[in-house]
Formats: C-alpha cells, structure tokens, sequence
C-alpha cells in the first residue's frame, strides 16, 4: 500500500470529502500562515505522536513544498493508515493557486 501524490488544486475537494488536513511543518513556518483547518504535527514528531490522527478517516498531509508531506505520507502508510494523500507543491502551491497566505 502507498500514499497518493495530489495536486494542490484538489485539497479542498478532499476536505470535503472528509479528509483530516496534517501540516508537517515547523511550528515557526506554521506561525507565518496555515491553513485552519490543518493539525499542525511536525515531520520530526510524527512518530509520537501519529495517534493524534483519527485512524478511521482519510489523511492529506501538506509542509511547504512537498518534500516533507511526501516523507510523512510514507510514515503514515507505514504506521497503518490505509487511505494517504501528500499534497504536491505543499503550502506554496495552495498559496499561489488561492491568491491569499494560508
């Protein structure tokens, strides 16, 4: 099983869908913009703290470019979640395609 690279256009359509929005990031790029309605659990800590995540639901995970979602995304499939998105582009793409700062 693998996670599913998404593009940045498609991430509200997952929110509504149902998807749980994880924000990989440090809590300093965080702090210059996030989505709201991103749980912000950083790559580092994810091993910790995974639990936080509702296994029943499926996962989008987002950082700035991608980079660190893809990696996060690959952890997540490793520690049982069956259903993985990495938002391509990250934080940046959004940004660019919204016109406004997350």
């Amino acid at each position: 099983m693998s996670y599913q690279d998404v593009p940045a256009h498609k991430l509200e359509e997952l929110l509504s869908a149902g998807f749980q929005l994880v924000d990989v990031r440090e809590p300093m790029e965080v702090a210059r913009g996030a989505h709201p309605q991103a749980k912000n659990i950083p790559l580092s800590e994810l091993p910790h703290r995974f639990r936080e995540l509702d296994r029943s639901r499926p996962v989008a995970v987002i950082c700035q470019s991608g980079a660190r979602s893809a990696n996060a995304a690959s952890q997540l499939v490793s520690f049982g979640f069956s259903r993985v998105a990495s938002i391509a582009g990250g934080m940046s793409a959004v940004n660019r395609l919204s016109g406004r700062s997350f």
